[in-house]
């Protein structure tokens, strides 16, 4: 990520949600109406001013970013009904969970964790919409060069002592394999049955030809706003690693599941791919 400036990617990627809730066919994987003119280029005239053609070359990654964040939405609120009462979103970008919240969360703590300039972004960009922040979230900058998430935590109100739900979505290709492994040790810190639902991007071999050129073009996009890929691994390394860790379950949503329970009978093409996957792991 560039010194000083928000997230490049945080910021397409809420237009993308916001494509969603303008062109795609109902039910909509992720209803976000928070998205729509929270940013550049995301508003309805804005949207449909667009040939459509021009969202082609993003649909995979429009559709995981959809995927990604219902699938986080849909286990938290699993959690939530059996007690869960913290929730912690890692790289929160222009995530709008909290601004959007259901009644089941509203009694829960929500904590947003995020890169100093993303997060003053958003707060700016929350307010041009009108949108105040819900008195049961907060907002935690975190410039990980300097501070550990422990000691981010710290200072905002998360008792360490409760279990608690993460969510780290369209994160991890951008860490270094250390970097991964500080966090989930850190999760590992927590009560049972703290969870964490993440994203991964597979590496090029375990991916269908079809799927390469439009993977690179996203690849080169988000390393030309300096954020590139680093790390990729294979669905396997992924559960065998966080079972050497210590996780007690790790649950892989392949695309063939993804397909089965949120895309059957669409009429508009999207369909869960292979080029961002998903695991659900407790502790």
């Amino acid at each position: 990520m560039k010194e000083g400036i928000p997230s490049g990617t945080a910021i397409s990627s809420a237009v993308m949600r916001a494509v969603h809730q303008i062109h795609d066919a109902e039910p909509k994987i992720l209803t976000d109406n928070v998205s729509v003119g929270l940013v550049e280029g995301s508003t309805e005239e804005e949207i449909l001013a667009q040939d459509k053609s021009l969202y082609d070359p993003f649909i995979a990654l429009r559709t995981g970013l959809v995927l990604s964040s219902r699938f986080a939405e849909d286990q938290l609120e699993i959690a939530v009904a059996a007690g869960i009462e913290q929730y912690v979103i890692l790289g929160a970008g222009l995530d709008t969970f909290a601004f959007r919240q259901p009644a089941w969360a509203r009694t829960i703590r929500i904590i947003e964790i995020d890169h100093p300039p993303s997060q003053e972004f958003k707060r700016e960009r929350l307010a041009a919409k009108g949108i105040h922040i819900p008195n049961n979230v907060e907002l935690c900058p975190i410039d990980f060069e300097h501070t550990t998430l422990s000691d981010g935590l710290a200072v905002v109100t998360f008792d360490f002592s409760r279990p608690s739900f993460f969510s780290w979505l369209s994160v991890t290709q951008y860490l270094t394999e250390s970097s991964i492994e500080a966090t989930l040790r850190f999760i590992l810190m927590m009560p049972s049955p703290t969870e964490i639902v993440f994203t991964f991007v597979p590496p090029d071999e375990c991916l269908a030809p079809y799927t390469l050129p439009s993977l690179q073009f996203i690849a080169d996009v988000a390393a030309s706003v300096g954020e590139p890929w680093i790390t990729r691994f294979r669905p396997e390394h992924w559960k065998d690693w966080l079972v050497k860790l210590g996780f007690s379950s790790v649950f892989h949503l392949t695309p063939e599941l993804a397909n089965d329970r949120y895309f059957m009978g669409r009429t508009d093409g999207l369909q869960a791919s292979e080029e961002m996957q998903l695991i659900h792991a407790t502790v």
